[in-house]
């Protein structure tokens, strides 16, 4: 009896450690880079699977893709993803006042979450660009071009300055007849089935499922939960984004759990329904729609309730950042790549 119990808790201990990142890389700050393919570099150094969660895009540093994409962290929800052939300089890693300048080709920024205290800026073609909700925009080095398929952003350029919101766009590099600015709609499916799109959709579900299979352990009180902000999910090899609580639906579709909410991690079909995520209000019940629906790729379905955290992986250490507060803990990796 004894010996078994012994043996249980070297299995916990063990099962601890395998699940625990590796030491030595540095925390996740805005410029943190999160997702590599293809060919890409800063500066003379070659990126690749085992640059991701240990290599910082430093102030003034320009990251850049040949035929090849990359993610980097901004604030806490916030994704910057860079396209093929395109090139990106780091302005300003400040929690607080977060710019990156686009130089060449394109990019795309998914914006999860936003507070009042971030400022969060794309410089291109001359102009700034400061994004104001949550929502997904795309810039176009080449033709000048602000993209807004949800959200909304103020685009400053020189004295003159304009809002763009959902479903609209503005050439930087043009204007009319009297120099003002001015926006026009533009066709979201047609621009939603190019590369950097699906590029950006796929990334963000993935994204998705690492928050499921991240925030499960982190029951309230589990070792190494901070709040929210980032967090690296050892499975996906990548960080992800956890709120502090209730749970949210990202720009794109895709659910996104604090610790205490992804029991009700969507999709699930049971029993007349799915769950579908939105920001929680405190007393209020998940909402279900009246739709069927099957699971999408990598969710988990919980219709008894939260799965908390097991002896194999509640002594994982997983350490983020805490968007407002500025907290900053150790995330780690080693060498792999992203696991699809």
């Amino acid at each position: 009896m004894r010996l078994s119990g012994i043996k249980l808790i070297a299995s916990f201990f063990l099962a601890a450690v395998l699940s625990a990142p590796a030491w030595g890389a540095t925390p996740a700050l805005p410029g943190t880079l999160n997702y590599v393919e293809g060919q890409a570099s800063i500066g003379d150094q070659t990126l690749n699977a085992k640059s991701v969660g240990s290599v910082d895009l430093q102030a003034g540093q320009t990251i850049s893709t040949g035929t090849g994409k990359a993610e980097v962290l901004l604030t806490p929800g916030v994704f910057f993803r860079l396209g093929d052939d395109s090139a990106a300089t780091l302005v300003s890693p400040s929690l607080t006042n977060t710019e990156i300048a686009l130089s060449k080709g394109h990019a795309m920024v998914e914006v999860d979450d936003i507070h009042k205290d971030n400022v969060l800026r794309v410089q291109q073609n001359g102009a700034t660009t400061q994004l104001l909700k949550t929502g997904i925009y795309e810039f176009d080095a080449a033709n000048g071009a602000v993209r807004v398929y949800k959200g909304e952003a103020l685009v400053q350029d020189g004295d003159r300055q304009v809002n763009v919101k959902g479903g609209h766009q503005l050439a930087v590099a043009t204007e009319n007849t009297n120099g003002k600015l001015k926006t026009t709609k533009f066709s979201q499916s047609e621009y939603q089935d190019t590369d950097l799109y699906r590029f950006s959709n796929l990334r963000s579900e993935y994204m998705a499922e690492a928050n499921v299979n991240a925030a499960s352990l982190y029951w309230p009180g589990a070792p190494g939960w901070v709040g929210a902000g980032w967090y690296w999910d050892q499975a996906f090899w990548g960080y992800t984004w956890i709120p502090g609580d209730g749970f949210f639906t990202g720009p794109f579709g895709w659910g996104f759990y604090s610790p205490l909410w992804v029991g009700y991690a969507p999709y699930y079909g049971y029993p007349y329904g799915y769950w579908r995520g939105r920001p929680y209000v405190a007393g209020s019940r998940p909402y279900v729609t009246g739709q069927f629906s099957h699971a999408r790729p990598g969710y988990i379905g919980h219709p008894q309730g939260f799965r908390g955290p097991t002896s194999a992986n509640v002594g994982a250490s997983h350490m983020g950042v805490m968007s407002g507060g500025g907290f900053h803990g150790g995330g780690f990796s080693g060498g792999g790549g992203f696991h699809r």
